[in-house]
């Protein structure tokens, strides 16, 4: 925002990290099934450490265009390390359950937890960026990815036992994963991937929304994406309530998120200006609550609908089913901004999302799931 205050360069920042998952996931899978979701885990937390650190240094060790070549690169990293990270903990989650059938529950409680870091972390991070500069916040930042890797090295203690892994050959692959998933499991991700697209842009444009909305302080940026997190939390805790119910029902759970948030895009379409800061923020919250109700019920669906052998591939491809987790719609999103204008952009989107959401409750309202 500093440097250009341009849309595309804020969702092409966000693309750097959130498009390796189109590539890496798939890889991420495979891996995870042949060599154990926790080795995966390990390292690719190492990974986010590493990155982080190159990201910190970068602020006072150069300047101008190295600067922020460097930056991009250290976003880079974090996000193949996490697309590795994201996938082998989907599967860790099902060696840290006593039944299988507290892997629902405990699979969205962890989606909840996560949720109200990002409730916590954005105002902190706004403070810290106020407080102390990019650099030290950054080395903060960084500094964060230790207590993690503590964790799974020494706290948790996963039942090792239970994990199926896969041998080499053709059975090991995605597309031995694809085929082996099963129809309903299929159209879940081909559905999440137009979905994605049309509704799952926020991340990459959060700045220009928050300051369309709040303002430009990064204090106001910390308020807009803790909003996103609270609706997220909520939309988190109704899927936790009712994870074995709606898990049973895809068409269902999927196309009620999608038209939770298209609605919540027509209403910013309409309400999005600081005059009507209270509809706005009702919209900020319900949009966080439709997107991460719908991802977290994908990654709830591909791992009690698969098998323990394949759920590593299942995670890889429900992570490029998110079309890198709002990289490639929020780089879609930003191209339309910049001729229709942000709220023109909310407009169409949200449309072609309410028509998509409704056409899955009608047509697939009936189908059902068989929980592995």
């Amino acid at each position: 925002m500093d440097g250009s205050g341009n849309a595309l360069v804020l969702a092409l920042h966000f693309a750097v990290l959130a498009l390796p998952a189109l590539l890496v996931s798939g890889p991420a899978g495979v891996a995870t099934d042949k060599l154990g979701c926790e080795a995966v885990l390990i390292r690719s937390q190492w990974g986010l450490f590493a990155a982080g650190i190159l990201g910190a240094v970068a602020i006072p060790l150069s300047n101008g265009d190295l600067q922020v070549v460097l930056l991009l690169l250290s976003t880079l990293l974090v996000g193949i390390a996490s697309s590795y990270e994201l996938t082998a903990r989907n599967k860790y989650c099902a060696l840290l359950v006593e039944d299988p059938q507290q892997l629902a529950p405990y699979l969205t409680s962890f989606s909840v937890v996560f949720n109200v870091g990002k409730l916590v972390g954005p105002p902190i991070g706004g403070w810290l960026l106020a407080w102390t500069g990019a650099g030290t916040a950054l080395a903060i930042d960084a500094a964060t990815y230790l207590i993690p890797i503590a964790s799974v090295l020494w706290l948790l203690h996963p039942n090792r036992g239970l994990e199926q892994r896969s041998v080499a050959g053709a059975s090991s692959g995605l597309r031995a994963a694809w085929r082996g998933s099963g129809p309903v499991l299929r159209h879940v991700l081909i559905y999440t991937a137009l979905a994605c697209l049309l509704g799952f842009f926020h991340p990459g444009l959060a700045p220009l929304m928050a300051r369309d909305l709040l303002g430009p302080s990064p204090q106001a940026l910390g308020l807009f994406t803790s909003v996103l997190a609270a609706g997220s939390i909520s939309g988190g805790l109704v899927l936790q309530r009712h994870s074995r119910w709606l898990s049973q029902r895809p068409g269902l759970l999927l196309g009620s998120c999608t038209l939770i948030t298209a609605a919540a895009q027509l209403a910013m379409a309409a309400f999005s200006s600081p005059e009507t800061l209270g509809i706005g923020l009702a919209a900020t919250f319900a949009l966080g609550a439709g997107t991460a109700s719908l991802l977290a019920g994908v990654n709830l669906i591909s791992q009690v609908g698969s098998s323990m052998a394949i759920r590593g591939r299942m995670a890889g491809l429900g992570q490029i089913a998110f079309l890198g987790g709002g990289g490639l719609s929020g780089l879609l999103a930003a191209a339309m901004s910049l001729t229709l204008g942000l709220q023109g952009t909310f407009a169409v989107l949200g449309a072609a999302g309410f028509v998509l959401g409704l056409q899955e409750l009608i047509s697939r309202r009936g189908l059902r799931l068989k929980l592995r």
